[in-house]
This record gives structure tokens, C-alpha cells and sequence, in this order.
């Protein structure tokens, strides 16, 4: 009941349409209850009268009483159908706005542990499976519980002694239904379970088709998909296997009815007991009286699948966000000096491993910080930590003296830019992507930060120009060209403070100036953090910051720092040979950076 409230919850915005529903259902039962009397008054009066000219006319008004009820019918089940879809449709597309609002909450800690194609069945697949609960399942139960009383009222009006019989197969039918709930609901959702993992395992083969060929990964790939296959379609026919059982069961136990029906009632007709054409009337409505119950079994199953996959929706909407806004954040100024300061930082991911120890660091507005050191040593992380994609594990982080976690996200990151080494761009166009952060920007102002970065001319170059579509991830970009579109978002959005990580690398020289070039220009007036590999680029910056153990091992600008000996100097001497191209110089000295870092 506690997953059935959870879905009832969406269906109130649709009162009115179900109630349209309901009244159509129960004018169409009526409707139908009607269907067996004409028959009924038909051999009545075949049996009592004759064939004569007021016979002939009370057939005539029997027979368009049947045609007015046939096209009443026909027009109610449209209208029942049709609302019962727009109720349920519904209840899916807010139930799913519901679930992204909700997966945009979640911190990036829970996307780091979640496969997409997961994400998307239990938002697409599983919240398809309302509509069957609203739309299906819930009228045809109430069609068919008023079609049974309704019958049974009828029924007991005709021969109270044999109705009573007739309903004798009816508790051994719903005390099965209730056992073969408690196999036939996980076995959905077992079978749900195996469609979120095809669905993942495709849509990673998808994005990394070009790994895929590159590697000669086909054959395998595909016996990885495969056996997903067999999965899903063997919990499939589990789940099927249960309810093939359920039906056949329910079909016999609703004959054995009609079997009553005919020893009993034909015993009745030959005493006398029972005329003739009650009988009849009796058998058309034992076919209404176990239709519903008939329907039961496929009712059945479409409700144990809709609860099985709002089960499963229930349970992606219980996980809460790692980073949310607190009850009383406050709004950041419209743009922030960009003041950013490291209280005694600490941070440690969800397995415990510890990242950052004691990270104290005063980062002035309008400075260009660098952070360097080894790979994995903390530098993504702790710039991570300035728009909260991430929240400490000790100390603060300050922004114009507010702690970060006093105030809205919103008005966090609308003071925050990033350019990063794996850009991703959305499938659309130049223009759409441009605008993205700022999508009210003006063709003047898209125009002038595509200039700034560097990209107008190669934009202008492209078959449609800015409306050129630039494919899934921008690949239809070379790898300059897509940083040089996301620096020219970042220009757009003009926050105060900038995050580089990374923007630099993997691409060749010449378009390396033109991105270092932009990247100059859109750094001036703004506090800049920068993530860099390639020292070369952060000579100079204002205060490079080398991170080494989880701690900051050594601060200054590229003068002081290579006037020491520490790691700064010694990273900058290991690039230097590197693009002097001495192997022997580098085989020497790869060893002396070796022995460094184990000292």
C-alpha cells in the first residue's frame, strides 16, 4: 500500500479525468447489465405470446433498444479508455519531471557510483510501467467489481439458491491471487533489474564505440550484450511463467461455476423450480459474472509490474543529496569580489580514502592561482570544492568570507566558470552550446565571446555556421575546437571566479597558443584557478600551490619556487628535458625524480 500512496501521489493533479473515467466505467456496466434482460423479455415473450402485429412491434423496440445500447457502449469505451490514458500518461511525464528534479539534486559523490543507462531505465522504463497501474489495472478492477456486484445483485433476483452456488469457486480464486503475489512482484522486479543493466551496458558500449574499434573489442562486447539478453529475457519468462500458471488456474476455477449452473440449474428447470428463460438469462450473465474474474489475472499482472517498477522509482527517490542547501542558506551577491579562502580543509571520498589533509590557502580576488603536483594528489578535487560539487570533510571554504554551505547553490555556481580538459559539449548547435550558460544573451554578446575565445573564425568556416549541428559530445569537432567553444561559454556566463583544469593539454602547439591566447583574455578581472600539467603555462601566475601527500608541500610564484629545491623544480626540470628530447639526460633524471619522491 506504501508504494501504491507513493503513485496515487501524481494521479491527484488528475481528479478530474479519473473521475470522467469512473462515470464512463460505471454508465458502461450499466450498460452492459442491460445486454441479457433484452435477451431475457426476447424468450419471454417467444415463449408466453404469439406472432402477431404488437409482438412484432414490442421485437422492433427490443431490437433498437439493443442498437442504442451498442452505440451508447462503443462511445462509453472510448471515453473510457482515452481519459484512462490521459490520466496515466500524465501521471508517467510528472513522474518522471519528478525523478530528473530529483537526480539534478544528488550530489556528483552518487553519480560517481551509477551507471547512466541505469539511471535512465529507472527514470524511462520503470516509470512507464504507471500507466498500466493507472490507465489499466485500476479502471478494469473497478469496471469489474462493479460488473460483479452488479451481476450478483441481478443474479440473486432471479434464484437467490443458485447464485449463492455460483460464487463458491470466487475465495479460492482471491486467496491464490494473494499467493501468487508474494512470487509474482520481485520476480518483476528482478526482471526490471535485468533491463537497467542491458540498458547500461548498451548505452556504455555506445559512448565508447570508438574504443570498441580501436581495441577490436567487437566479439567480446558483443557476448558482454548477449548475456545481458539472456538475462532480461529469462527473468522475463519467469516472471510470465508465474503468471501462465496464475490464468489457467483462474480459468478453471470461474468454469466450475457454469458446471453448478448446468447441474444444478438444469435439475431446477425440470422441477420447475426455474423458468426458461431465467436460465438462460442466468448463463449470459455467468459470463458477465466471471468476466471480472477472468480479467483478474492480467489485472494482476500489470499491478504487480507497476509496483515492481515503483519500487524501484521509490527507491532512487529515497537517496538524498550528499550537498543541498541548507533550511536557511542566503543568496550570494549578484557578483561576488571573488575573495577564496581554505580553512583547515580536509576532504575524504566515500570509501574513506583521504584526499586533502589540512589545506589552508588565501586566494585574493583577481589572482591567478596554479595548482601543480602529481597525478591524483587532489588538485581536481580541491578546486571541486569552491562551487560544492563535493562539500568538505573538515575546515570551510569561504567565498568573500561566506562558508559555501551557508549559502544557495544557485547562487554559488552562477558565480563560477569552468573550463576543463574533457569538455563535453551537447548535441545541438554552435549557438546552443555557446549559450548555454547565459541562454539570453544577445548575437552581439555570443558573437563577441566567441571572438574573445578564439573560435569566431573557425565557427564562421563550418557548413551552417553558428547553427551548424556538431553531433553527440561535439564530435564533429576537432578537440581545439571544442575547448575553444566551451571557453567561449565560459565568456559568456562572465562569472568572477574561473576554474582551468586541465584546458590546455592534449592538443598540438599552434592550437594550444590559440587556446592559451583565449584563455588570457578571459582570466583578466577574475580570481583564476588553474589545474595544470604543462608548467610552462602557469609561470606567471600569481601563487602556484604545490600539492604533494595530501598537503601543501611548498607556495610561491615560478621564481621563488625554482630558487628551492622541492618538487616545483624538479617537475619543471623533468618537462624541460622532455621537450629538449635528451633520453639519456631523461633516463637520468626520470631516476633522480624517483629517488625525490621517495624521500
Amino acid at each position: 500500500m506504501k508504494t501504491l500512496g507513493f503513485v496515487f501521489r501524481y494521479a491527484k493533479e488528475y481528479v478530474g479525468t479519473l473521475i470522467i473515467t469512473i462515470v464512463a466505467m460505471v454508465s458502461l456496466v450499466g450498460v452492459q447489465l442491460v445486454g441479457p434482460l433484452i435477451i431475457r423479455q426476447l424468450i419471454a415473450m417467444v415463449s408466453e405470446l404469439g406472432w402477431n402485429p404488437e409482438t412484432a412491434a414490442q421485437v422492433t423496440r427490443l431490437a433498437l433498444l439493443a442498437l442504442g445500447l451498442y452505440i451508447a457502449r462503443a462511445g462509453l469505451q472510448f471515453l473510457r479508455n482515452y481519459m484512462a490514458h490521459v490520466a496515466g500518461w500524465g501521471v508517467v511525464a510528472d513522474s518522471r519531471r519528478h525523478i530528473y528534479t530529483h537526480l539534478q539534486r544528488l550530489s556528483l559523490r552518487f553519480y560517481e557510483t551509477q551507471q547512466t543507462g541505469q539511471l535512465m531505465s529507472r527514470m524511462v522504463n520503470d516509470s512507464e510501467l504507471f500507466e498500466r497501474l493507472i490507465a489499466h489495472a485500476i479502471p478494469d478492477t473497478l469496471v469489474n467489481v462493479l460488473m460483479f456486484l452488479g451481476v450478483l445483485g441481478i443474479t440473486m433476483s432471479l434464484n437467490w439458491r443458485l447464485s449463492l452456488l455460483t460464487i463458491v469457486p470466487v475465495p479460492l480464486i482471491a486467496f491464490a491471487a494473494r499467493g501468487f503475489g508474494k512470487y509474482v512482484r520481485p520476480a518483476f522486479r528482478e526482471r526490471q533489474k535485468d533491463l537497467a543493466e542491458l540498458n547500461a551496458i548498451l548505452a556504455d558500449n555506445f559512448s565508447g564505440i570508438r574504443e570498441i574499434k580501436a581495441f577490436t573489442r567487437e566479439h567480446i562486447e558483443a557476448g558482454r550484450i548477449s548475456t545481458r539478453i539472456d538475462n532480461y529475457r529469462d527473468s522475463m519468462l519467469h516472471a510470465l511463467k508465474l503468471m501462465a500458471v496464475f490464468g489457467p488456474f483462474v480459468e478453471f476455477a470461474s468454469s466450475l461455476g457454469t458446471v453448478v449452473v448446468i447441474y444444478f440449474g438444469g435439475r431446477m428447470v425440470f422441477q420447475g423450480a426455474v423458468a426458461i428463460e431465467d436460465l438462460v438469462a442466468f448463463f449470459l450473465y455467468l459470463e458477465l459474472f466471471y468476466q471480472p474474474v477472468r480479467v483478474l489475472s492480467n489485472v494482476w499482472e500489470n499491478v504487480q509490474e507497476s509496483l515492481a517498477g515503483a519500487d524501484r522509482v521509490a527507491e532512487l527517490l529515497d537517496i538524498n543529496p550528499d550537498v543541498d542547501d541548507k533550511s536557511d542558506a542566503i543568496e550570494l551577491a549578484e557578483r561576488v569580489r571573488g575573495d577564496i579562502v581554505f580553512d583547515k580543509v580536509g576532504f575524504h571520498y566515500a570509501t574513506g580514502d583521504t584526499v586533502l589533509e589540512d589545506i589552508t590557502l588565501d586566494v585574493p580576488a583577481n589572482s591567478v592561482v596554479a595548482l601543480v603536483g602529481p597525478t591524483g594528489v587532489g588538485k581536481s578535487t580541491m578546486a571541486s570544492l569552491i562551487p560544492r560539487f563535493h562539500d568538505v570533510c573538515a575546515g570551510a571554504v569561504r567565498i568573500d568570507g561566506h562558508d559555501v554551505r551557508d549559502v544557495t547553490l544557485n547562487s554559488l555556481r552562477r558565480q563560477v566558470s569552468l573550463v576543463l580538459q574533457d569538455v563535453f559539449l551537447f548535441h545541438g548547435t554552435v549557438r546552443e552550446n555557446i549559450l548555454f550558460g547565459r541562454p539570453g544573451a544577445s548575437e552581439e554578446e555570443m558573437i563577441s565571446a566567441a571572438k574573445i575565445a578564439n573560435a569566431h573564425e573557425f565557427i564562421l568556416e563550418l557548413p551552417e555556421g553558428y547553427d551548424t549541428m556538431i553531433g553527440e559530445r561535439g564530435v564533429k569537432l576537432s578537440g581545439g575546437q571544442k575547448q575553444r567553444v566551451s571557453i567561449a561559454r565560459a565568456v559568456l556566463k562572465d562569472a568572477p571566479i574561473l576554474i582551468l583544469d586541465e584546458a590546455t593539454s592534449s592538443v598540438d602547439t599552434q592550437t594550444e597558443l590559440l587556446i592559451q591566447q583565449a584563455l588570457e583574455r578571459l582570466m583578466v578581472g577574475r580570481t583564476t584557478i588553474v589545474i595544470a600539467h604543462r608548467l610552462s603555462t602557469i609561470r606567471s601566475a600569481d601563487l602556484i600551490v604545490v600539492l604533494e601527500g595530501k598537503v601543501i608541500s611548498q607556495l610561491g610564484n615560478h621564481e621563488q619556487l625554482m630558487a628551492r629545491d622541492g618538487l616545483y623544480r624538479h617537475l619543471n626540470e623533468i618537462q624541460t628535458l622532455i621537450g629538449a628530447a635528451d633520453p639519456e639526460a631523461l633516463r637520468e633524471y626520470r631516476h633522480s625524480i624517483t629517488a625525490f619522491a621517495g624521500n
